[in-house]
């Protein structure tokens, strides 16, 4: 099979992480120049080294250029295989970011697999594991996909040290249809701390409550042991009858806790004028499943770069269409129909 050329400056990390999974579900061989080339630090880091490592040990792939900030990269998979793996990053890079490079690889493999995988649980960088539990695993099980995950470690950056297992077992997807939210059926925000003062998360959710409106039965600080962290993030979930959104803002040093809350809670508001189903972060992350299943569509708030991006790599590795048509204000529809 002929090789297939991407050009990795038309996105981040994310296009060579889809990159991987289509050519491992696909069998199709590819070359990536201009790996991350517009960040502040171009070429592989530690986690997208760690995503191709993972890749090539679920297909057993040949690599050429698989090495730190390496700006090039050659893949030729070979046969997907269930199984145990174990990956780790030495970094606080990405598990998240890890897994939804093999995820998709692994559904389709002939046998089970279980993963454990080490490094960033909670990374500004990326979706937190909460994320993954409530918003985007929770729809891929109601396109038929078997899977468990389970949080055994919290990893905050710069120090990461998290760790999840999760179990996979070989699934066909039905295509999914969200195109509206439902009625909101709950709501709740925590402020999770590590190794930080609780203050802290008392005033971020002191700001959710001032500005949403919202009750203290709806607001919870979770203290984590200190040798998790130190870190801090906000989460803010809204379960709806159709989909759960989780709203994420990170704590950093020389941030007031109330303006982390308010990144959070001003997405929150945005995704709600929207009418949408889904928000901007959850729409990158439904294409593969939706490729997976053959067909599909959703709404969702903004029609990022990440997703026109994510969308024009799934056209060059498959035969299908991605439509991404304006419906009202922010809201799009997203269409995936095969050929």
């Amino acid at each position: 099979m002929e090789e297939l050329q991407v050009d990795g400056s038309i996105g981040g990390g994310q296009i060579l992480r889809s990159a991987l999974s289509l050519s491992m579900i696909t069998g199709q061989p590819f070359s990536i120049i201009n790996i991350r080339a517009k960040r502040s630090r171009p070429g592989l880091l530690r986690q997208h080294l760690t995503a191709v490592q993972a890749a090539a040990a679920i297909c057993d792939a040949t690599l050429e250029g698989a090495e730190l900030s390496s700006l090039s990269l050659r893949f030729q998979p070979g046969a997907i295989k269930g199984g145990n793996y174990e990956f780790a990053i030495s970094t606080a890079g990405s598990c998240v970011l890890v897994l939804q490079t093999v995820l998709p690889a692994l559904l389709k493999a002939p046998a089970p697999s279980r993963l454990r995988l080490k490094g960033g649980t909670h990374n500004p960088a990326a979706p937190p594991v909460d994320f993954l539990q409530k918003a985007w695993l929770p729809l891929l099980k109601r396109m038929g996909a078997h899977i468990e995950l389970d949080l055994i470690r919290h990893g905050f950056a710069p120090a990461g040290g998290g760790e999840m297992t999760v179990v996979i077992q070989p699934s066909r997807l039905s295509p999914l249809i969200l195109e509206d939210r439902g009625q909101l059926v709950s709501q709740q925000a925590q402020a999770l701390l590590a190794g930080l003062p609780e203050s802290i998360g008392t005033r971020e959710l002191n700001q959710v409550a001032q500005r949403l409106g919202w009750s203290q039965d709806n607001l919870h600080t979770v203290q984590l042991h200190r040798a998790q962290g130190p870190g801090n993030v906000v989460l803010i979930e809204q379960q709806y009858e159709a989909v759960t959104e989780v709203f994420a803002a990170f704590g950093q040093s020389r941030v007031r806790a109330e303006q982390v809350a308010n990144h959070a809670i001003d997405e929150l508001l945005a995704f709600e004028h929207s009418g949408a189903a889904v928000g901007e972060h959850l729409a990158d992350q439904l294409l593969l499943p939706l490729l997976l299943a053959g067909s599909g569509r959703f709404t969702c708030l903004h029609a990022s770069e990440h997703l026109r991006s994510n969308a024009e790599v799934i056209q060059r590795f498959c035969p299908v269409r991605i439509v991404i048509e304006p419906l009202s204000g922010d809201c799009y529809q997203v269409r995936l129909e095969s050929h």
